[in-house]
């Protein structure tokens, strides 16, 4: 019999990596198993691994798994890999084949429906993923990942590029102060940043951007598997760009622009979005000219009141926000 672990073994070496190394020829198991891993290589991704004849035949998923059954993503046929490797998480060391840090994302149980060499049909059952998916075979060692059931009940998709909510523009700060939280007006280009799959596009209006900020990409790195829409704006501080997000519209299945401001803003403190070229925006809840001097005297244009029961309004000028110059 071939040894199904040979090209496995023969792409690492024990004394360098502490990813399981076994001698011994796999043995038969139940065939159920399923593990999805989160991989922070050179490019991030996913693997998905089933249990098959003592070994764990794997696919790297660049996106993910499909939440969606209107959209397939690539999987990418790799080595078997040992029973093991099911529960391991750890840093291999870069250098190494598939240098970097590996996380459990699922892991669970699964039902075959089908496997030949060019399909495999099964039912997931784990704690972050369930349902039916179908692997099939495109060229080379390219296969694509499909969902076939319905979404997970209550997920809704990505918004499509959105317009901006605008302040209306004020001379004076709203009178009923504590009923408004408080940010500095940045002077930037305002733009969405879509997150699905560790990756991001950015839009601005009707136009993709990405291409021209691509010091952003890591930002999607370091969402992982979160799929977020954030508003924000690149502004050039100290003659470098950052992009400064001030707003979380959609979050991991969700739509938030029914929400109120306050919970959005919950949702996106929750998130920590604050890296070396990207950050949240600072917000008061109180002190208003305090806010506005600061303003001032960092030379920004001003302060945007928002009102702490506001929904987002894609496209309005809303008197929900108000900018007052500084």
């Amino acid at each position: 019999m071939a040894d199904k672990l040979g090209r496995y073994r023969g792409k690492r070496d024990p004394r360098r990596t502490p990813e399981p190394v076994p001698e011994l020829a796999p043995e038969g198991g139940g065939d159920d198993t399923f593990v999805v891993q989160e991989h922070h290589a050179r490019a991030l991704h996913w693997d998905l691994r089933l249990e098959r004849d003592g070994v764990l035949v794997s696919w790297a998923v660049p996106k993910g798994l499909p939440a969606d059954p209107r959209t397939n993503h690539l999987a990418v046929h790799t080595e078997d890999h040992p029973m093991e490797y099911a529960s391991f998480e750890g840093e291999i060391p870069q250098g190494e084949y598939g240098g970097g840090t590996m996380t459990i994302w699922d892991h669970g149980t699964y039902v075959t429906e089908k496997w030949t060499d060019r399909e495999v049909k099964v039912v997931l059952s784990g704690e972050r993923v369930s349902g039916r998916y179908v692997l099939f075979h495109t060229k080379g060692r390219n296969w694509m990942i499909h969902r076939m059931d319905p979404p997970a009940a209550g997920w809704e998709p990505p918004p499509s590029p959105l317009a901006a909510m605008r302040p209306v523009t004020r001379t004076r700060l709203p009178r009923d102060q504590g009923a408004h939280a408080y940010e500095f007006a940045w002077p930037g280009r305002r733009a969405f940043a879509y997150v699905s799959g560790g990756r991001l596009t950015l839009r601005s209006g009707a136009d993709d951007i990405t291409a021209g900020h691509r010091w952003l990409r890591s930002l999607g790195g370091e969402l992982g598997s979160r799929a977020v829409v954030l508003d924000g704006e690149i502004v050039t501080l100290q003659g470098g760009e950052l992009y400064v997000c001030y707003d979380l519209v959609y979050d991991d299945g969700r739509s938030l622009l029914g929400e109120p401001w306050s919970r959005r803003r919950n949702s996106l403190e929750a998130l920590a979005v604050n890296g070396p070229r990207w950050q949240t925006a600072p917000v008061w809840r109180s002190g208003p000219q305090d806010v506005r001097r600061a303003a001032r005297e960092q030379g920004l244009p001003g302060v945007v009141a928002k009102r702490l029961d506001s929904r987002y309004e894609p496209g309005a000028e809303s008197a929900a926000w108000v900018y007052v110059p500084s």
